[in-house]
């Protein structure tokens, strides 16, 4: 599936919109724009990461938040997030995820203005076979373990939002 063509939002350096760009536009030549991240927690606290089909254009075969993908044009933070939770997982979430932080675009974002999401989740999942490899449930600090020996490639956009998540943890004990 070609995505380069998808029409996402330009944004500048405070997230405010400019215009809509192409996908593939985007990220060929570094421009601001917009995307989601969901971290799945079920009710034993573990966090639902998912490997990234081998088949992805961006990070192929690394491991991920729970779900993601990019704001379209036309389309809210918390809408892309619920549609990607539908698109990826098979969720439909009732509530909706809480929405937890934003990163600024930055390199580690691929300049992707990052809303950050959390949802509990103990239902089915029916991962997309053409977007994710496996998915698998990790105990948090098995994922702080991950990050400090790179045992399991992980997406420079998860180590980067998993750090901010647990520094918030932290902070909010």
């Amino acid at each position: 599936m070609n995505t380069d063509h998808e029409l996402l939002y330009l944004v500048d350096e405070r997230d405010q919109v400019l215009d809509s760009c192409r996908r593939g536009d985007a990220h060929r030549h570094g421009l601001r724009h917009r995307a989601v991240h969901i971290l799945v927690t079920n009710s034993s606290g573990r966090v639902l990461l998912q490997k990234r089909s081998p088949h992805k254009d961006i990070n192929p075969g690394l491991w991920d938040t729970s779900a993601a993908g990019h704001v379209d044009y036309g389309e809210s933070y918390r809408d892309c997030a619920v549609r990607e939770l539908g698109e990826e997982l098979g969720i439909a979430p009732s509530p909706e995820p809480a929405p937890l932080f934003k990163l600024t675009a930055a390199a580690e974002t691929g300049w992707e203005f990052v809303q950050v999401y959390l949802l509990h989740w103990d239902g089915p999942l029916r991962p997309h076979s053409g977007e994710i490899d496996e998915v698998r449930w990790f105990a948090p600090a098995g994922i702080d373990h991950l990050i400090v020996t790179g045992e399991l490639p992980l997406t420079p956009s998860f180590v980067t939002i998993w750090k901010t998540f647990r520094a918030q943890q932290r902070s909010n004990e």
